[in-house]
């Protein structure tokens, strides 16, 4: 009986494979066709009206061929092809000129179907569009793209986070719809926002409300799993916590099970941290759990409430801060995340940024793991060319003071001024061992940037005792000429010298022959 069951559902799923996979061809077929159809007319300088006048098509049914929509009959292939002076076997084909072939990988290879340009309200037949338009300026800007992507050796991955960066940017980081769930969340099931939750409410409700089953040994016994503190099953609705989660992770794990079942979210991710992305909306559900689990652990009022409080003070203290933050979790991270939801919508503070780093003493280089830049593209941000950043950073610092003491979490902070611009950050940050990967140490930081809008916002921005230090952003590219901490010369700007005193010679053998 159970293989009978099985081979009906392999059956079942095999033909919807090979359905999806008709589809697939049958709307790749259309849109090469279409991509043809406009290349060739376009190059004759003929309009849609015209060839309408000259096949007796009508002009949008035209438009629709080009757009990929429809796909016309033989009989009216033929007379597009003599129309257009071409055959109409070579009209079929599927094999595109040079100009077209980059185009035609792409859309064979899917990728438009990855991009999440939904999410930014663009539609799929804009870009086929702008495509058949200039064909050759488009190729040139693709063949660009799929070179920069090789040099930097981009993954599928790399490419959704960074979609997923930028509409968080775009909307300032923060989710009125999001936010007004948890509140819809915490009234159905009467829990009182204005006080810290612990984890017993969470899994009560997981258990209780869901039907979920939390099982703490499992993920233990295999040590392939170290990295992962929970994986979900979705059959059994089982919940394995690694054991060696503390309060705080299992407290954010717990609520971003309840937001994939509080919004009904079907397609996500298994896995905390994750593994791999398969889609797009997956990337994008996983942001819209972990946002909804960081408002229900640090609801946005009581924060708000305590910011202004904090903000009021003449002079900054670590100490002042450490309270605040304990207040709400023990979760750094949980924390300065929460922050860039808030900063920008209450205080307006929208220059600002987000950056986790990740360090292993034994390989000495420091990585940026995750950043996010509320309004501009702020200092410091993330190089691709494996250069050396600025040691001066207080993230890098933290980081570093964490490893020659016992303290489990280091916090400091500073004003860094930027050599290379005129702009001031107040930045804060923390540092503590790395929870998901033994021998790595990681720190949180956010950075406000100083100008008039923020110093009237917080008062201790202007308290002298906050000490200030002049930043690079790589070694590479830094002019700090008495810099103790550099650890790579600034070959950069050695070269750009070269560069220009190589310049002002020919000019003057130009000069001289004039």
């Amino acid at each position: 009986m159970f293989s009978i069951v099985n081979r009906g559902k392999e059956k079942k799923i095999f033909s919807v494979f090979l359905n999806n996979l008709m589809m697939i061809e049958e709307e790749y077929i259309r849109l090469i066709f279409g991509l043809k159809l406009k290349q060739i007319r376009t190059e004759k300088n003929l309009s849609l009206f015209g060839l309408a006048k000259m096949t007796g098509l009508s002009k949008s049914y035209l438009n629709e061929i080009e757009k990929g929509k429809k796909y016309p009959k033989r009989d009216k292939i033929v007379l597009l092809s003599e129309a257009l002076e071409t055959t109409y076997d070579q009209l079929v084909s599927l094999k595109l000129d040079k100009n077209l072939a980059p185009i035609g990988e792409i859309l064979q290879s899917r990728i438009l179907k990855e991009i999440p340009l939904d999410v930014f309200g663009i539609k799929e037949s804009d870009l086929i569009d702008i495509i058949a338009e200039a064909p050759v300026k488009v190729n040139a800007f693709i063949s660009t793209l799929f070179e920069i992507a090789k040099h930097y050796n981009l993954t599928r991955e790399s490419f959704f986070l960074a979609a997923l960066r930028s509409y968080q940017e775009a909307n300032n980081n923060y989710f009125e719809e999001i936010e007004l769930q948890v509140e819809k969340f915490a009234k159905a099931y009467s829990l009182d926002l204005n006080k810290r939750l612990n984890s017993k409410d969470f899994e009560e409700i997981l258990v209780e409300e869901y039907g979920y089953t939390i099982d703490n040994d499992e993920l233990t016994q295999h040590k392939e799993l170290n990295n992962l503190r929970s994986v979900f099953v979705p059959n059994s609705k089982t919940l394995l916590v690694s054991s060696e989660t503390d309060d705080s992770q299992r407290m954010f794990i717990y609520a971003k099970e309840i937001a994939y079942n509080f919004l009904n979210i079907t397609d996500r991710l298994f896995t905390f941290s994750w593994i791999k992305f398969d889609s797009f909306d997956q990337v994008l559900n996983n942001f819209i759990a972990s946002y909804f689990a960081g408002a229900l652990l640090i609801p946005r009022k009581s924060l708000v409430a305590s910011l202004k409080t904090f903000f009021d003070k003449k002079t900054f203290s670590t100490n002042d801060f450490q309270m605040l933050m304990d207040g709400f979790t023990d979760s750094p991270e949980t924390f300065y995340q929460r922050l860039t939801n808030v900063l920008p919508k209450d205080f307006n503070l929208k220059n600002l940024f987000f950056l986790r780093f990740s360090y292993k003493p034994e390989r000495g280089d420091f990585q940026l793991t995750k950043e996010l830049h509320i309004t501009n593209l702020l200092e410091p941000h993330a190089n691709e060319r494996n250069e050396h950043y600025c040691r001066r950073w207080i993230s890098l610092k933290t980081i570093q003071d964490l490893t020659e003491t016992t303290e489990n979490h280091v916090l400091d902070s500073q004003i860094s001024s930027y050599n290379h611009t005129d702009n001031e950050y107040f930045v804060i940050s923390s540092a503590t061992k790395d929870p998901f990967r033994k021998g790595y140490y990681r720190s949180i930081a956010i950075g406000i940037m100083i100008n008039q809008h923020s110093l009237s916002r917080i008062a201790f921005l202007q308290d002298e005792k906050i000490k200030r230090r002049k930043v690079g952003v790589t070694c590479e590219s830094c002019s700090i000429s008495d810099c103790l901490e550099r650890v790579a010369p600034p070959k950069n700007l050695e070269r750009k010298a070269r560069f220009l005193q190589t310049d002002m010679v020919v000019k003057e053998i130009m000069e001289k022959y004039r």
